[in-house]
């Protein structure tokens, strides 16, 4: 028996109203009416022979084939951007330089620069691993192409990617020693200044009136976590490359709620025209960085 074709284009709008919220805001950003991506919707539903969403209070949400046709179509569509980008990029030559900052280095770095070096043999690529300031003004002397930074978002080439709110990073609360009812200053693990995560994290602390210690200072986010899982303090980062054995913490171990105003990532160019290859570095970063971390 032959099975229908899934439609590429009614796999990206569902891929995006589950990454932007509802389906009427992807259909803003495919630049169709509302009522043509239900449709679009009702069609691959017939094809399947399930429905996909459900009403959950004023939204909808995903049925467990709705789940599953989703992560198969995240996977398709990576393919067929990969495919595209390979054969448009097959006769790309010279030099992209990009950076970004430690928080995404080491996690999720690999992956999509192992899908740039697929898509571009010719290309070479250097990679610069630094803090927000360096980056943007490594950019801004044009000795970058591409850069991902934190809060930049007053950069006329600004493009907002994800907003993700900050949390207090610890080891198991029964590892950490801190006693906050006996006055105990609670041990930070910091980079140090400037930084938007250390001056979030002293800030909330002063609010609340508890007292603190910077315990250890790494320039490297490998370092911070290396300090919280040995038990020496906690730290306040993004949910971005968080090693799986350490712990959120939170208001139950007495900490400050961190919540307040998002970082927000974005990804740069120095108001520049890029080169072909350049570009789709930047198209590949934007995509990668929306489905992996915004999702």
């Amino acid at each position: 028996m032959l099975l229908p074709n899934l439609d590429m284009d009614v796999l990206r709008t569902l891929v995006l109203a589950e990454q932007l919220g509802g389906f009427g805001r992807a259909a803003e950003r495919v630049g169709r009416s509302q009522s043509a991506v239900s449709q679009q919707v009702r069609k691959i539903e017939d094809q399947i022979g399930e429905p996909l969403f459900e009403k959950q209070g004023r939204g909808l949400a995903p049925t467990p084939a709705g789940e599953i046709l989703l992560a198969y179509a995240r996977r398709i569509l990576d393919l067929n951007d990969e495919a595209l980008i390979a054969v448009r990029g097959t006769a790309a030559q010279g030099q992209v330089r990009f950076g970004l900052p430690p928080d995404l280095a080491e996690t999720w770095l690999p992956d999509v620069l192992g899908r740039f070096n697929r898509a571009h043999p010719g290309v070479r690529l250097e990679t610069i691993v630094d803090r927000n300031r360096a980056l943007i003004e490594r950019l801004d002397r044009g000795e970058l192409d591409v850069a991902l930074a934190m809060n930049q978002t007053d950069r006329a080439d600004v493009r907002p990617l994800v907003a993700l709110k900050a949390i207090w990073i610890g080891p198991s609360p029964r590892r950490l020693h801190w006693d906050p009812e006996g006055g105990e200053p609670l041990p930070l693990i910091l980079t140090e200044a400037p930084c938007f995560f250390r001056q979030r994290a002293l800030a909330l602390l002063e609010a609340a009136g508890i007292p603190w210690r910077v315990v250890l200072t790494s320039a490297s986010a490998r370092g911070l976590w290396a300090a919280v899982e040995a038990g020496l303090g906690v730290t306040l980062r993004i949910p971005v490359g968080v090693p799986a054995d350490l712990h959120v913490l939170g208001i139950e171990e007495g900490l400050p709620d961190p919540t307040g105003e998002p970082f927000v990532l974005s990804i740069h160019d120095g108001g520049r025209i890029l080169e072909p290859a350049a570009r789709q570095l930047y198209d590949i970063l934007a995509a990668a960085m929306t489905d992996r971390v915004g999702g």
